[in-house]
């Protein structure tokens, strides 16, 4: 992996992650992911954001960095946005190898720095608004956009190029390869890229989508010529894009939602799949769009990422000893975890020699805030008006998501 000129004396240095390891220990990442870190030369040489040595990431970091004639030792100033592991795992091994760097970070990110790694000297707490001249016209200057996604979080700028780090914000799943900026991908691959992106969002950043909001507020008024995040393609060529596609994602959080609908589902012999076909034929008798995931068949991280843009949900689970499915239990509680909250909802299911899934599911979609569509339970296979009756809530749940 060699260096990638970003703008004058402005590199990227990115590691690839292959591997069949979860990210965040939850997440698939079934086509990697990048830890980008970037390295600015003016008098003094800073490094923004590190990585932690995952798969030969410091390897691939090292051969970046020997591709412009440096090393970790040449480094002057270590710019830690944040905090997470992924960016900071390797921070003693980089203390030991260039203990003459400064390691800068907000307050709350240098007692990460104490308490997670053990240093406790050439540290440094900056704030809103300071700056670090490197000398030769570079000068970052720092902005704190706590809960994006840790409270200790910020963004740093480079006035001169236009250059925004942005560490976590902005970020997406996906190994680069030799590919590092928006303007070496065709549409296909950003159109793959942007599912990447909201799935990334959606596992990761929409919790904090409020505190996304302020954060894109805060960096309004910059001359962004790039935005150059910890994760995924460095935009250079149309830096806008990234951030309207992330200002759009927070938005679903208020009910900024697409008109279309999830339809999520699992069954054990197939009559819960049945309810749920008729269903999707009153859904497509309404021309609203929908998609399509069954559990546990699909990891609840694409689940998230379909029911996050969606106005409307099917939530369609048989009852399992007298509660609900077990896999959709453990998604209605990750859509609380990350705050999916506000859809429209239709709740169906097939019972054998007794229902109850209804009682635990109407306990847990308290947490939710929905608006319930009336629920269809039956028992056995769905009978003609039961058919007739599901497709009638299809339709029902299509209409309220289009009004």
């Amino acid at each position: 992996m060699r260096a990638r000129s970003v703008a004058d004396n402005i590199f990227s240095i990115h590691a690839d992650i292959q591997t069949s390891d979860l990210f965040e220990g939850i997440w698939p990442i079934p086509k990697g992911v990048s830890l980008n870190s970037y390295l600015i030369k003016g008098d003094k040489i800073a490094l923004i954001d590190l990585l932690r040595d995952w798969t030969g990431a410091v390897n691939q970091a090292e051969t970046a960095l020997s591709s412009i004639n440096l090393s970790f030792s040449d480094v002057d100033y270590l710019i830690l946005n944040h905090l997470e592991p992924d960016h900071t795992g390797w921070l003693r091994e980089f203390r030991e190898k260039a203990p003459k760097a400064e390691i800068i970070a907000t307050a709350k990110g240098i007692e990460l720095v104490k308490t997670f790694y053990k240093l406790d000297s050439g540290l440094r707490a900056v704030k809103d608004g300071d700056t670090l001249d490197l000398g030769g016209g570079k000068i970052l200057t720092f902005f704190e956009t706590p809960n994006i996604h840790w409270p200790e979080t910020m963004i740093s700028w480079e006035g001169s190029t236009g250059t925004l780090f942005s560490c976590d914000a902005f970020g997406s799943f996906g190994a680069l390869g030799e590919k590092v900026f928006d303007d070496e991908y065709g549409p296909d691959e950003h159109a793959w890229f942007e599912g990447e992106t909201l799935r990334y969002y959606s596992n990761i950043v929409s919790s904090f989508s409020a505190f996304v909001e302020r954060g894109i507020q805060k960096i309004g008024n910059l001359d962004i010529r790039c935005v150059a995040p910890s994760h995924g393609m460095v935009w250079r060529k149309n830096p806008r894009a990234i951030i309207d596609r992330y200002a759009k994602y927070a938005s679903y959080a208020k009910d900024g939602t697409e008109k279309e609908i999830a339809v999520i589902w699992g069954s054990m012999y197939g009559n819960t799949k049945a309810g749920v076909d008729a269903v999707v034929r009153g859904i497509e008798a309404e021309a609203v769009p929908y998609t399509m995931h069954r559990i546990p068949d699909e990891d609840v991280s694409y689940v998230l990422s379909g029911a996050f843009k969606a106005r409307g949900m099917v939530l369609a689970m048989p009852t399992y000893e007298y509660a609900m499915f077990p896999p959709m239990a453990y998604v209605i509680d990750i859509f609380r975890r990350k705050h999916i909250f506000g859809k429209k909802v239709l709740r169906i299911g097939s019972w054998g020699w007794v229902g109850g899934a209804r009682k635990e599911y109407d306990a847990a979609i308290l947490n939710l805030k929905c608006e319930s569509i009336e629920s269809v339970e039956w028992a056995g296979y769905p009978t003609a008006e039961e058919f007739a009756l599901l497709e009638k809530r299809g339709r029902e749940l299509a209409q309220a998501v289009k009004a």
